[in-house]
């Protein structure tokens, strides 16, 4: 009895260790998202001048040196952190939950901090390409160099319409039903060793980019650093993954993005 016991307690023990991680990864992640991330103004600063897209700026557009290339990609990723930790977390402490049932139980935080990383790399990958996209959209004089966001409102209703057709595609459902299943992804796909969890995380954070890719994309229409689209877009992520009937909901927002979308395209031709 008492070596159970100890057994238990380890196990919490594991547990908060683990939940822990994850608590400061968000805290420090949102932190910094709210203090600019090292850019010349915090995103409480852009959040306040909400809807002045084209702010005059010193900087020729797209004129970016290396550092702040990198500052940018820094940027996105601790962003994605920030937004996708809260609907990967459940998935992240089953993972460790079945760990402490197997033979590798005493490594079940390492294994688990190793399962987040590759969910994280995933994001990484992700925010190379953001940062390409957001470099070539402001050299083209589409994005605010100031503001972060899409100058013209015609490729922000057209981005606003794809993202909701996006919600209705098979490759949306396939990847929102995956992320809607974490315990039939884990039993599934599971694989021993540090880099079977790994190869794990990579993939889970694979399906979630899969799913979310659209839905980050509007960051540059409401503002990448704005601080009411980040709260919404990774509320709604949250919303659509880990409550019932998250798929209608998901369909739900298609429709009313494309609504939105058109209205805007509308108005803009017609005035």
């Amino acid at each position: 009895m008492e070596q159970t016991g100890g057994i238990e307690r380890l196990l919490r023990r594991d547990r908060l260790v683990v939940a822990m991680l994850i608590a400061t990864l968000f805290g420090v992640a949102s932190l910094y998202t709210v203090s600019g991330i090292g850019m010349k103004m915090s995103a409480l600063e852009m959040t306040a001048m909400d809807g002045m897209r084209d702010m005059p700026s010193s900087d020729v557009p797209g004129s970016w040196s290396t550092d702040y290339m990198l500052l940018v990609f820094l940027m996105w990723w601790i962003m994605m952190i920030a937004m996708m930790l809260p609907s990967a977390s459940p998935t992240v402490l089953l993972y460790s939950a079945l760990l402490r049932r197997g033979a590798a139980a005493r490594h079940a935080p390492a294994l688990s901090a190793v399962f987040l990383s590759g969910y994280l790399t995933a994001w990484a990958a992700f925010s190379v390409m953001a940062t390409i996209l957001h470099h070539a959209l402001e050299t083209w004089g589409l994005v605010s160099s100031t503001m972060m966001t899409l100058i013209n409102t015609v490729p922000g209703a057209l981005l606003l319409i794809t993202a909701g057709l996006f919600q209705f595609s098979t490759l949306k459902h396939i990847c929102l039903q995956h992320c809607r299943s974490p315990a039939e992804f884990i039993t599934r796909s599971r694989r021993p060793g540090a880099m079977g969890a790994f190869r794990m995380g990579l993939q889970h954070g694979s399906y979630c980019l899969g799913c979310c890719w659209s839905l980050m994309a509007l960051l540059f229409v409401g503002g990448v650093m704005n601080l009411y689209w980040i709260a919404a877009l990774a509320g709604f992520v949250a919303i659509e993954k880990l409550l019932p009937r998250g798929d209608l909901v998901s369909k739900a927002a298609g429709t009313f993005l494309m609504l939105w979308g058109g209205y805007l395209l509308v108005g803009m031709l017609t005035s």
